[in-house]
């Protein structure tokens, strides 16, 4: 179109001897069959050329009006719209965790993410999967999660954290390698299908290795001896349930919580909650600490109370 635009002014120009203007304005007119008048008198080989100009110009400008409804109608140009505006969420997202995998523990993981405000991106062979990830409204990239350039893509030096949970341990294996790779200081979670697996994932570089059917058979165990703390643990865990939560929440340099006891900091008369344990900066669990147990920069308090006081109390010391 724009060279039938171009062609017929230049044609107008060079026969006529018109101006800009008006060559483009008779072409203009012409291609778009308004017709309103000729801007002036033409001659013979300007007749001829017109003659050429609205066979060839009319019927490009209805083929183009033609692709433009098309791609209207079949969602074309919505998909492109969405495809920038996917990137740019790509190219924008921060803190947020990369999920290798969408099977069945993919699937759980995500909606849990997405359930509790957890920003992620979904990384998935699967065309058909990914498609439905994205018809969800989540961040999703077809291609190989073991290759760097993908994890890249992903938002890989802004992300909070990786989790691993392709169907094999070997592709398990690679991801994790990839990642620790690119990214020494990343937070990385992997599934494990095999017993033999998990110490080549570790080795790999995964800092936690899960193996879902050895923590269901557990749960289940768990759930048959002692009822009670299992409905305890998953109230305070589950994202599901507003009223109890459990969280860490990690003490920053420079804190006012840092250097003070337990006591001293109030965290019971201020915030309503309770410590369960705190986990030392340099390496180890204290459980049930005492109310004369000094908070460290580094720590993380696992505290449990309402959504709402561990929010404020995340606030105060500036997480």
């Amino acid at each position: 179109m724009t060279a039938i635009i171009a062609g017929g002014t230049s044609g107008y120009m060079a026969i006529e001897g018109w101006s800009t203007w008006d060559a483009l304005y008779m072409t203009v007119t012409t291609v778009t069959t308004v017709g309103f008048r000729e801007v002036h008198p033409l001659s013979f080989a300007g007749q001829a050329f017109t003659l050429v100009l609205i066979a060839g110009g009319v019927g490009t400008a209805f083929y183009t009006a033609t692709l433009l409804v098309t791609s209207v109608v079949e969602g074309e140009l919505h998909r492109r719209f969405r495809d920038r505006r996917f990137i740019r969420m790509l190219d924008r997202i921060d803190h947020h965790f990369i999920l290798c995998g969408h099977g069945r523990i993919g699937r759980i993981i995500a909606a849990e993410l997405a359930h509790q405000g957890v920003p992620f991106v979904v990384i998935e062979r699967n065309p058909a999967k990914v498609a439905a990830i994205i018809e969800r409204g989540w961040l999703a990239i077809e291609a190989d999660a073991s290759r760097e350039d993908v994890l890249q893509k992903a938002g890989l030096a802004r992300a909070r954290g990786l989790i691993a949970a392709v169907g094999s341990d070997a592709e398990n294996v690679y991801t994790v390698l990839t990642a620790r790779v690119a990214r020494p200081d990343l937070f990385i979670i992997a599934r494990v299908e095999s017993d033999d697996a998990e110490d080549k994932l570790r080795r790999a570089g995964a800092d936690r290795v899960i193996s879902p059917y050895q923590i269901g058979a557990s749960h289940m165990v768990q759930s048959a001896l002692r009822p009670a703390v299992v409905d305890f643990i998953q109230l305070a865990t589950s994202s599901g349930h507003l009223e109890l939560s459990m969280e860490q929440v990690r003490v920053p340099d420079g804190s006012a919580l840092a250097g003070k006891s337990l006591v001293d900091a109030e965290l019971r008369q201020r915030y309503g909650l309770i410590v369960v344990s705190i986990k030392r900066a340099a390496g180890g669990m204290e459980f049930n600490p005492s109310s004369e147990a000094l908070v460290q920069p580094g720590d993380e308090l696992v505290v449990l109370g309402r959504p709402e006081n561990v929010r404020a109390l995340e606030e105060a010391v500036g997480q």
